[in-house]
């Protein structure tokens, strides 16, 4: 028998296609569009709760620009990355090779991650009162200096994915058959964080190696475009791995892991993960929009019964973001820790 190593990207993965929402006739206001596209939503989300969304009005030329943006970033020298390093709000860079989930239920993880990344999140005004409280989270951003025009370039696309994810409330409300507007006082000051990716090329993947770990995102909704290099894989509800089929164009949506517990897993927040790139290195955008930070997840009539009660106790956002960090990242809660903690 031989003993010869296999890359784990050469594993026979099924290629599988991903449920497809065209948004047009939302976006172009036709007043039917929420209740007919609802039923597929609903479908999607207590399915696989992944999919892709068309006609989403972010054009082509929007998000190359914003994939150009962090290339340019991840382009300079590492001591310029490391001035701004992540600290205990979870804003800023993040080495590579910074993190495991050591929490995760979906596969053992026994390496550290090769994804390198830039986190920014919502912009708290200084008098903010969460902010004049030094509560975590609630703070500004650490933004990259001597980069003309990148904080702006962010800024644009990112207020367009959040645009976009609010567009889609009523969706999620019908999908749900909450009242019309509950979503509302949710998102009224919604927390959203960005992850501008590097995943470098590595020539040889060993088994429980990755760019980035299986994982289930944190919030509510997970927006991302197609990274022009292979790597995303999602769990099928078969458990089974597979590499998803996105039409060039579409924008990928995910479900996080807080409105999994708020749907009492109607909604399935599901495991993803990335394996390293092989020719070239992979970048990847992806706009994490949540609920406000202080929203309780209650239990919603449409996801519970006599015979299936409340799973989860309430909790904030706030108090379930700070778990999953501690239990995701070697940096957690030190600033400036060294990556190879």
């Amino acid at each position: 028998m031989s003993s010869e190593k296999v890359d784990v990207r050469d594993t026979d993965f099924p290629t599988r296609d991903l449920p497809i929402m065209d948004l047009g006739p939302l976006l172009a206001g036709d007043t039917n569009a929420v209740k007919l596209l609802s039923e597929k939503w609903r479908e999607s989300c207590e399915g696989l709760g992944f999919m892709c969304l068309t006609n989403h009005g972010i054009s082509q030329e929007a998000m190359d620009n914003m994939e150009n943006e962090v290339i340019r970033f991840h382009e300079q020298p590492d001591e310029y990355k490391l001035s701004i390093k992540v600290n205990e709000h979870q804003r800023g860079y993040i080495p590579t090779k910074a993190m495991m989930l050591k929490h995760s239920t979906y596969e053992e993880h026994t390496k550290l991650d090769t994804v390198e990344c830039l986190v920014l999140a919502t912009d708290y005004p200084e008098d903010h009162p969460m902010v004049k409280a030094g509560k975590q989270f609630y703070t500004q951003n650490p933004w990259p200096k001597d980069l003309p025009g990148f904080r702006e370039g962010v800024e644009t696309y990112w207020s367009g994915i959040i645009n976009l994810c609010k567009n889609l409330l009523p969706v999620w409300t019908e999908a749900l058959d909450v009242p019309d507007g509950f979503f509302d006082p949710h998102f009224s000051e919604l927390y959203s964080y960005f992850r501008l990716a590097k995943y470098p090329k590595v020539d040889f993947v060993e088994e429980k190696e990755f760019g980035l770990g299986a994982h289930a995102d944190t919030g509510f909704m997970t927006i991302l475009p197609l990274a022009r290099e292979p790597g995303l894989q999602v769990l099928g509800t078969d458990g089974v791995w597979f590499w998803p089929n996105i039409p060039k164009g579409a924008l990928i949506l995910n479900i996080g892991q807080f409105l999994e517990r708020w749907t009492n897993e109607r909604f399935r927040a599901t495991p993803h993960r990335v394996l390293p790139p092989r020719k070239n290195d992979r970048y990847s955008i992806a706009c994490f929009v949540n609920t406000s930070l202080d929203t309780v997840a209650k239990e919603i009539p449409s996801c519970v019964s006599k015979e299936n009660p409340m799973k989860y106790p309430e909790e904030s956002y706030w108090d379930f973001y700070k778990w999953y960090l501690g239990q995701t990242y070697t940096h957690y809660g030190k600033v400036n820790a060294k990556s190879e903690d």
